[in-house]
C-alpha cells in the first residue's frame, strides 16, 4: 500500500485564526446557527440536467484523489470540462473559496468544521439527497457528524482518530494515556513527540484534564496550557509530519499521530487510542453556493462515492472511507488500521469550527511552543 503525503492541516499559530478571519471578511460573526445556508430556500435543480453544457472547477489536497480523477469523471459524467486544483491546507483553500463572492470553484474538499464554518457563512449549496443516490452506499454512522447531522451541506470523504503511535519492541508498558507523552516515564524521556498543529497540540493535554476538544473556556484552556509547558522539556520535538520516521528509526519511540500516518503496516510499529478518548476528525465535500454547475457538482460527488472510486482512497492514502460500499472492497494489509469499524470512530469527539474562540487555541499554539 503507497502512503501518499500531504498536508491536511496548516501548523501551528496560523490555522484557527486564519478560519476565523477567513468567514469573518465574508460576513461576520458566525451564525452559530446549525442548519446555516440549509436553512434558506435551497435552488431548484434538474435531476436530468445536460450536463454537456456544464463544467467543474474542484479543489483538493495533493493526492487526495486519483489523479485520473479529471480525465474519467469528464468521460463518465459527459461534463464539458473537469479542472482540478491543489490546495496544500484547509486555511488555504478558505483564502480560495472567500476571495471574492464567485470563486470559480464548484467542488471543495475542505476539513468538517472548515465546511461547518462556510456553511454558516451561507457560502455552501445544500446536498439535494435525490441527486445523489450513491449517499446510500455510506456507514449510518456518516449522517450523525456533529458538525453536519445528516449530511445536509457536505458529504464526507474520509474519517478517522488522534492517538498514540509507537514502537511496541521499544516501549517498557504499552501507552494507555494520554499522559504517558505528556508525563512520560524515564525510559520515554525525550523520546517523544507532540503535534504543534494548534486544536491537535491541545488534545491530548484536554482529554487527560477531562475537558472537551472544544471548550472555550478560559480556565481549562489555561490547565491545558499549564500541562503543555510541563511536558515540553520532555519532548524529542514538535512533529506534524516525519514523527512516523523517527518511530522507524527509533529516534522516537511513542508519537501523537493520526491513525492514517501511523505506519502500522511497518514491523513493531502499533496504533492505540488513550483511556481518556480522543477525536473524531472528517474530510468533506462540498458545494459551493456560487456554483453555476451544481447539477455537475452533485453528479461528481455521486461519481466518487461509487464503491470502486471511493475504495481507491483507502488504499492509497490509507485513511478510513465512510462508505461501507467501498470499505467492503479493500483488503487491509496486516496492522493496517482500516478495519476501525465506524462505531468505534463515532465515539471520538468531532471538532467542530469556533467561531471567534478559534484564536484563543492560536495563542495557546503560540505561547507553548515559543516558550524554551
Amino acid at each position: 500500500m503507497s502512503r501518499i503525503r500531504f498536508t491536511r492541516r496548516l501548523p501551528a499559530a496560523v490555522a484557527a485564526a486564519g478560519l476565523a478571519l477567513a468567514v469573518a471578511a465574508c460576513g461576520g460573526e458566525s451564525s452559530n446557527s446549525s442548519d446555516g445556508a440549509t436553512a434558506a430556500a435551497a435552488e431548484q435543480l434538474k435531476p436530468n440536467a445536460d450536463l454537456s453544457k456544464q463544467s467543474l472547477q474542484v479543489t483538493v489536497w495533493d493526492g487526495y484523489t486519483p489523479k485520473e480523477l479529471p480525465e474519467k469523471a469528464k468521460e463518465k459524467l459527459k461534463v464539458s470540462e473537469v479542472k482540478v486544483g491543489l490546495h496544500a491546507t484547509n486555511e488555504e483553500a478558505m483564502a480560495k473559496l472567500t476571495a471574492s463572492g464567485d470563486s470559480g470553484i464548484d467542488v471543495a474538499f475542505v476539513s468538517g468544521q472548515y465546511a461547518q464554518a462556510l456553511n454558516e457563512q451561507g457560502l455552501l449549496e445544500p446536498i439535494h439527497a435525490e441527486l445523489v443516490p450513491n449517499l446510500a452506499n455510506l456507514f449510518p454512522e456518516a449522517s450523525q457528524l456533529s458538525y453536519d447531522k445528516g449530511n445536509k451541506y457536505s458529504v464526507p470523504y474520509t474519517w478517522g482518530t488522534t492517538g498514540i503511535c509507537y514502537r511496541s519492541d521499544l516501549v517498557k508498558s504499552v501507552p494507555t494515556s494520554w499522559n504517558d507523552l505528556l508525563k512520560p516515564p524515564a525510559w520515554a524521556d525525550k523520546k517523544v513527540t507532540m503535534m504543534t498543529t494548534e486544536r491537535w497540540l491541545a488534545l491530548p493535554a484536554l482529554k487527560s484534564l477531562g475537558f472537551s476538544v472544544n471548550t472555550d473556556k478560559d480556565e481549562e484552556i489555561a490547565k491545558a496550557k499549564e500541562l503543555l509547558l510541563e511536558a515540553k522539556p520532555h519532548l524529542l520535538a514538535y512533529d506534524d509530519t516525519t514523527f512516523g520516521e523517527k518511530l522507524k528509526s527509533g529516534e522516537a519511540v511513542m508519537v501523537e499521530a493520526w491513525d492514517g500516518w501511523c505506519p502500522t503496516t511497518e514491523k513493531n510499529i502499533k496504533f492505540a487510542v488513550p483511556k481518556e478518548g480522543s477525536d473524531l476528525w472528517v474530510d468533506t465535500m462540498v458545494i459551493m453556493k456560487s456554483s453555476k454547475n451544481k447539477e455537475a457538482a452533485h453528479a461528481l460527488i455521486n461519481y466518487i462515492l461509487d464503491p470502486e472510486i471511493h475504495s481507491w482512497a483507502a488504499e492509497n492514502i490509507n485513511y478510513k472511507v465512510p462508505n461501507k460500499a467501498a470499505m467492503e472492497r479493500v483488503k487491509a494489509p496486516e496492522g493496517s488500521l482500516l478495519g476501525v469499524k465506524p462505531a468505534e470512530l463515532l465515539a471520538g469527539e468531532s471538532i467542530i469550527d469556533l467561531g471567534q474562540a478559534s484564536t484563543k487555541y492560536t495563542r495557546l499554539s503560540s505561547e507553548v511552543t515559543a516558550q524554551s
